[in-house]
């Protein structure tokens, strides 16, 4: 299921189409979020929230939820209903907002897009897969294949340029991953080292106009992060361009070696 969480109905259309296209591409149910304050205001935002979808012609092949609690409930609903990829609609764009949106998203283990309403509807004819050298990065290539597979997506491998092997090595296993798969990829070599190559992977999908960016989020938040925020608060709060988070699984990478 592709769930998307929207909180103003009236600036959804572009989300809500997006999302729509990208449950039929990977032949996924579509479901739309949407919370209130009060159990008064459920039947007032079901009605609002169906002419909207009516008018996209999208009311026949959608799930409705409309049901009291926050953002924070979000991650919840996913579980509950068992989503594979979330939307969330972003309205405002600094930092405490955006930072709401990912604290609420730290505990998923499916993707999820931070979709801000400037955002035009989501072209997937390019995909872009920063890699570093983290072992966690290899659970970003099941998602890339997923587009390269059925949203006809070209897949590019930007690989982070280290001295030390480790990026190296992961790019080799995504390419083994992919190799079972019929569908475009290329792999570059990137400028910018594992610290710096998601910053890269932005530059390019702005020149090539890409759909998505792919990025893991942070392990967990240390000082730095708490005071001058998480590396993804900064790369959705500065760039016009839709980026693709995935949480790091404790139980997928090892601390030490």
């Amino acid at each position: 299921m592709i769930l998307v969480y929207i909180n103003k109905i009236e600036s959804a259309s572009t989300l809500l189409t997006s999302a729509f296209q990208l449950a039929n591409s990977l032949e996924k149910s579509f479901c739309v979020l949407y919370l209130v304050d009060n159990d008064s205001e459920i039947a007032v935002g079901t009605t609002a929230i169906e002419s909207v979808l009516d008018a996209l012609k999208l009311k026949d092949s959608v799930k409705l939820i409309v049901q009291c609690g926050s953002i924070d409930d979000v991650h919840k609903v996913c579980e509950t209903h068992e989503a594979s990829f979330l939307f969330i609609q972003q309205l405002a764009y600094n930092r405490k907002s955006i930072q709401q949106s990912l604290t609420a998203c730290r505990d998923l283990r499916i993707p999820y897009l931070i979709f801000k309403d400037s955002f035009a509807a989501l072209d997937l004819k390019t995909v872009i897969m920063p890699i570093g050298f983290l072992e966690e990065e290899l659970e970003k290539a099941q998602f890339a294949a997923a587009f390269g597979r059925f949203c006809g997506s070209e897949v590019v491998m930007l690989l982070a340029n280290d001295y030390g092997s480790k990026a190296i090595t992961n790019a080799r296993k995504m390419k083994t991953l992919f190799e079972k798969f019929s569908f475009n990829y290329r792999l570059e070599k990137g400028k910018a080292d594992s610290f710096g190559i998601d910053k890269e992977g932005i530059a390019l999908a702005t020149e090539l106009k890409s759909g998505v960016v792919i990025v893991t989020a942070s392990r967990e938040y240390g000082l730095d992060d708490v005071i001058f925020g998480p590396k993804e608060l900064h790369l959705v709060k500065k760039y016009d361009v839709p980026v693709l988070l995935i949480n790091p699984r404790a139980d997928l990478y090892a601390l030490c070696d």
